[in-house]
């Protein structure tokens, strides 16, 4: 083999390995690209470009928990206090609770089935007749 030869080796090589960092620096490029448009669009979805917006999705959400409407954006409770959180878990949680036993007691009676007398003291039933 010519001395020459191991030249051209090492210089196809080196161009090799250039070529294999470039693509991987191009591909690395478009995912910091892609990174960054998603961290435009995620953050365009969580602030407001607007005060008057912020201040209309304040009132409409007053005015949803005002009519018991208790559908909100989702993660609003990121930002929310954590005793208002917690009280409104709780107070949901008594709600499902008073409506499952409701239901429970229509079912009972629809079907002619004896009534738990916990279910009736709750349901307001005069227990002594």
């Amino acid at each position: 083999m010519p001395w020459w030869s191991w030249i051209v080796i090492w210089v196809a090589l080196v161009a090799l390995s250039l070529l294999y960092v470039v693509l991987l620096g191009i591909k690395l490029w478009r995912h910091f690209v892609a990174l960054g448009r998603e961290f435009t669009a995620a953050s365009e979805r969580i602030s407001f470009s607007e005060p008057i917006a912020a201040a209309e999705l304040v009132l409409s959400n007053a005015d949803s928990a005002a009519t018991g409407n208790s559908s909100r954006e989702p993660g609003w409770a990121v930002h929310a206090d954590p005793a208002e959180v917690r009280s409104e878990y709780a107070q949901g949680k008594q709600d499902r609770r008073a409506a499952r036993r409701d239901r429970r007691i229509e079912r009972r009676t629809a079907r002619g089935q004896a009534q738990s007398l916990s279910d009736l003291r709750h349901a307001g039933r005069d227990l002594t007749r």
